[in-house]
């Protein structure tokens, strides 16, 4: 068969000579030991916890040995592919400092862009036509129809299923039955001639995962559409050699590829990178744990965190207590140092799923939130407010002093530990509204009616705004004793069939009352926000309703 012929009839034209493609996309002048890392999404629309766990492991791992971390948009699906969707990427990706060095949307050098797969179309087909040439690629003309029924056949024979051996129809086509299918129109792809064979097992060192022994691949991929656009397997082996990647971390789920992607970078005359499968993100379900879902598990979308307003910096702490084992540790004894300081390390990830828990998080997030000052709080809550939040909640900021106020009582700066009641952006929002407009009862009094009535009563007849925290609980305390409760907790808890409570729950119907929780800050200095006006007016509205 005359390959020469057969190459440029199913792909015509000039094409830039291979040696021309290498020499546009030269070796990187980068320090010995240097990785070159990348995150490569799909332009779905929907960018998950997935890839920020990936991308934090990558920028680790390039930054750290002065190498060079880009962003790849792997677009040749155009059926997946959803308008805004770049821009969501890189927002989200942006939220949570994921710094590129280059890539697409990313100012820098670019010197081996283009970096949206789609506009590398050229550079694909000269080395499919190159392959075609030797022998290495032929077209395939089975219709899907055709490629159903094949499979049907496997699955009831319980036979591998794909495109090998006695089920690639096309691999042997006679010349002349390739040229009659292209005189009829029929639309074809480019398929891999793969050199594989099952029976054969290869060694392979994987940087996460160690050494694990894969089968080598027999399977005739595509490796370019119908339409000339590649597939995944074909231009991710193109494009991680001329951007001249040397290490790439991806979901495990990819493993059951790699044969496929170490036979391509064989016939393609590349040096295979280095491959790490990172593990999966699991959830306690019941008893045993899953694979975080699309559908079951809104936390998978890293959209989750914008809207609920989780601070970045809290996640990205989190994700690499899963990413390292010996962060957490390294963390709690240095915890003002930069993250950009633990030394990350590669062969720390884990090999089995990380067992991911929104309460851990939680947890995270209240530490890393009672350590910012007012003012970054402030800065914070107002971003996710008007993004995300209502036009009440917003108004929250039209007096950012009296705010601050708030801010800094609520997270108890000035005491001598920060409280810790601020979880994420939404809920704190929530937590402070009763400080704006009307309060909210979010508490049950646990006095009846009658005494509630009498404690607000009392507490509105000595009430003065102008007295200090002593004087102000020296009265709270006068009033405690003269409707029968212990005025001081020592005497309650000498002998409480004596009292019918304590002062603290008579400030516990003062607070309920003011704030409508049972919980709060400190509460003088509530009212002391609050103002006269509006803390005699909360506690009157509280009495008989």
């Amino acid at each position: 068969m005359d390959l020469e012929k057969l190459a440029e009839r199913l792909l015509p034209g000039e094409y830039p000579s291979l040696e021309s493609i290498e020499n546009r996309y030269p070796p990187r002048d980068l320090p010995a030991g240097a990785e070159v890392t990348r995150l490569a999404p799909s332009p779905t629309g929907f960018i998950h916890l997935g890839n920020l766990f990936v991308a934090i492991a990558n920028e680790r791992i390039a930054h750290l040995s002065g190498g060079t971390l880009y962003l790849r948009i792997e677009d040749t699906d155009l059926k997946r592919k959803v308008d805004g969707a770049v821009e969501a990427v890189i927002a989200a990706l942006d939220y949570f400092d994921i710094r590129f060095d280059e890539g697409a949307e990313i100012d820098g050098s670019n010197a081996y862009g283009p970096y949206y797969q789609r506009q590398r179309a050229e550079i694909y087909r000269a080395y499919a036509k190159d392959l075609i040439r030797r022998g290495r690629a032929y077209p395939c003309f089975c219709t899907e129809e055709e490629l159903s029924a094949l499979r049907d056949e496997q699955v009831k024979n319980k036979e591998i299923t794909g495109y090998y051996g006695k089920y690639a129809k096309c691999r042997n086509m006679s010349e002349a039955e390739i040229y009659a299918a292209l005189d009829a129109g029929k639309p074809y792809v480019i398929r891999l001639r793969s050199m594989g064979d099952p029976a054969h097992k290869l060694a392979f060192h994987d940087e996460i995962k160690g050494d694990v022994t894969v089968t080598e691949n027999d399977q005739d991929v595509v490796i370019l559409k119908s339409d000339g656009i590649p597939t995944y397997h074909f231009a991710h082996a193109i494009d991680d050699h001329l951007m001249r990647t040397t290490l790439v971390i991806r979901g495990e789920e990819w493993l059951a590829s790699l044969p496929i992607h170490l036979e391509l970078f064989d016939v393609l005359g590349f040096p295979r990178p280095k491959y790490g499968h990172n593990c999966s993100l699991m959830k306690m379900d019941g008893e045993s744990k899953r694979k975080l879902s699309k559908r079951k598990d809104p936390e998978l979308s890293l959209s989750f965190y914008r809207q609920e307003g989780y601070h970045p910096f809290a996640v990205k702490v989190y994700m690499l207590t899963l990413l390292n084992s010996d962060f957490e540790e390294w963390h709690r004894k240095f915890p003002e140092r930069p993250l950009e300081e633990f030394a990350f390390r590669i062969n720390k990830m884990s090999r089995s799923g990380a067992l991911f828990d929104l309460d851990k998080l939680n947890d995270i997030s209240k530490t890393e939130l009672s350590q910012l000052s007012p003012e970054a709080m402030l800065a914070f809550l107002k971003e996710w407010a008007f993004a995300f939040g209502t036009e009440k909640e917003q108004s929250y900021f039209a007096d950012e002093e009296y705010l601050l106020r708030v801010l800094a009582l609520c997270m108890g700066v000035g005491g001598k530990k920060r409280r810790k009641d601020f979880v994420t952006a939404k809920q704190a929002v929530a937590e402070i509204g009763y400080f704006f407009g009307d309060r909210v009862q979010k508490d049950e009094y646990r006095v009846d009616n009658a005494m509630r009535d009498a404690v607000l009563h009392g507490f509105l007849q000595t009430y003065d705004y102008a007295d200090d925290a002593q004087t102000w609980f020296s009265k709270v305390k006068e009033l405690a004793a003269s409707l029968g409760f212990a005025a001081e907790m020592r005497d309650y808890k000498a002998n409480p069939e004596a009292y019918r409570g304590s002062v603290a729950d008579v400030a516990e119907v003062l607070r309920i009352a003011v704030t409508g929780r049972a919980n709060s800050p400190d509460l003088w200095t509530i009212m002391r926000i609050l103002g006269d006006g509006r803390a005699r007016e909360r506690v009157a509205q509280a009495i008989n309703s």
